[in-house]
């Protein structure tokens, strides 16, 4: 419950955030295509966050969970080649520090394709049902086509406020709360595919049921909040995975 407390603000900002689609669905008619294109758009803003997340880190050896060097299983295993080589803090955040130029780069084209290929799946498997895609488009035509359909009215709105829930909680948690200094950069790389693969693949099997009931608004309800559920859940075992981490530090690092 303690924890629950500590992320409560940034964890009622995202139902905030996510009832936007509920009153879409409700008052305004948002077809499956609509919804399935703001959660894709949504995937998107997690990776620009990330990106800033990976530019802004800065773990203390004091606070970071790197393993010993003495009894690590891989030899090519990244952080542990930090622990070996961080004899002193200075060395150790030199380091660190370097490897944004290799990790930042490669995960903004590999998390970048990954969202243009998710892009293009949902344009063309829900964009000809709501009459947004005519005839077959290249698939460099998608999404620009895609980001079309979120420029349309309350969906701008609904896109900049799942926007806004994420950057309130990179500045509340990550920044002030200090868990920039618990995570490594290449921790972050991977951290957003096993909330994104788990969740599109959960939203991708709903949206076809929904299309399947001929999105009726109960169907598409049901898709909404089940969405919502699975974003609070993420969200809350995200930042309990750094209570975990915290106070763990390597420990053996000199301090100079």
């Amino acid at each position: 419950m303690q924890q629950l407390g500590r992320y409560k603000a940034t964890a009622i900002a995202l139902v905030i955030a996510n009832a936007i689609p509920l009153i879409g669905v409700l008052f305004f008619s948002w077809s499956t295509f609509a919804i399935m294109a703001l959660y894709w758009a949504e995937n998107v803003i997690i990776g620009g966050v990330n990106v800033l997340k990976m530019i802004t880190c800065a773990p203390d050896p004091d606070e970071v969970s790197l393993p010993n060097p003495s009894k690590a299983e891989r030899a090519d295993d990244f952080d542990t080649a930090l622990a070996s080589l961080g004899q002193s803090r200075t060395s150790l955040t030199a380091i660190h520090h370097a490897s944004k130029l290799f990790f930042v780069p490669f995960f903004t084209i590999h998390y970048g394709m990954f969202c243009f290929v998710h892009g293009v799946f949902v344009l063309v498997l829900f964009g000809r049902d709501s009459g947004f895609l005519a005839q077959p488009s290249d698939p460099f035509d998608a999404v620009p086509q895609l980001g079309e359909q979120l420029l349309h009215g309350g969906m701008l709105l609904a896109l900049i406020s799942l926007g806004l829930s994420h950057l309130f909680s990179f500045v509340k948690n990550y920044l002030i709360g200090g868990e920039y200094r618990r995570i490594t950069v290449p921790a972050l790389m991977i951290q957003p595919y096993g909330r994104v693969v788990v969740m599109h693949l959960a939203l991708l099997f709903g949206g076809f049921a929904t299309v399947l009931m001929g999105s009726s608004v109960v169907a598409l309800l049901i898709l909404v909040v089940g969405k919502t559920v699975m974003d609070v859940h993420f969200h809350l075992r995200e930042h309990r995975a750094d209570e975990a981490n915290r106070g763990d530090g390597f420990g053996q690092v000199e301090t100079r």
